[in-house]
């Protein structure tokens, strides 16, 4: 990956991991900041983070996610921010859609993109939600049934990406399941498919992304550890770690 080709890359800073999963996981939201304004040094132009509350659990509430947010855009400007819609954090779909309406009045605060998960119930809603509330929808489908589902469903209005999540934690079942997911999203042509894994298949699947020309994403969500099974100091060095092993595999 060069560094013209870097902005295919997304840095998911912290995902639903647990407070004290990792030294240098980001849960606050100086902590967000920071590891933003490092990527951003490498390159990247698009933050995928889940803003936390005081407590350091994952919220929707807007508050916490306009602070969030809009303290990531002071030191990133142009950049990409977006945020979760995860059902676990809130399961009633109808009350997940009322989070989302919240956004829309959050100026500076106000998340670029949020991800929807196409297997949870009532992410039709939500994804209508976030058109209204004007953020663009990132669609995660993470098995078969649920690039079914999306065919059949069609893309929401405010679609910018499609998000093809390997879940498979080894290298082979993660490759052979990227190929499966791939070839079932084979008709989204009017936005960008986002290949990644996860754990074991995390830099498997990158690598796979790199050859097939489709957008990726690296960062202390996905994985813990670099390509050679050491473990990660930090989101800036999986960053360094992806765009050397995309520089190698695409020479």
């Amino acid at each position: 990956m060069s560094e013209a080709a870097v902005s295919t890359l997304q840095a998911c800073l912290n995902g639903d991991r647990p407070v004290g999963a990792h030294p240098a996981l980001p849960v606050t939201t100086q902590q967000l900041v920071n590891d933003t304004v490092a990527v951003v040094e490498l390159g990247v132009t698009a933050v995928h983070l889940h803003p936390r509350n005081a407590a350091g659990a994952e919220t929707l509430a807007a508050a916490e996610v306009a602070t969030t947010v809009a303290a990531v855009r002071s030191v990133a400007r142009g950049v990409e921010i977006g945020v979760t819609t995860g059902a676990w954090i809130e399961p009633d779909p109808a009350r997940r859609a009322e989070f989302v309406a919240g956004w829309a009045g959050a100026a500076a605060g106000h998340p670029d993109v949020a991800s929807v998960n196409v297997h949870e119930p009532g992410w039709r809603a939500v994804c209508a939600a976030l058109a209204d509330a004007g953020v663009g929808i990132e669609l995660g489908v993470s098995d078969l049934a649920a690039a079914s589902q999306l065919r059949a469903a069609g893309l929401p209005a405010g679609t910018v990406r499609v998000l093809a999540e390997v879940r498979p934690a080894e290298p082979e079942p993660a490759l052979a399941e990227a190929d499966r997911l791939v070839d079932a999203l084979s008709w989204v042509d009017a936005v960008p498919v986002l290949l990644h894994g996860q754990d074991g298949g995390a830099w498997p699947v990158l690598a796979m992304a790199v050859e097939r020309g489709l957008p990726t994403r690296i960062g202390l969500e996905d994985v813990l550890h670099t390509p050679d099974g050491n473990p990660a100091a930090d989101n800036p060095a999986l960053v360094r770690a992806a765009i050397t092993l995309a520089s190698r595999t695409t020479r």
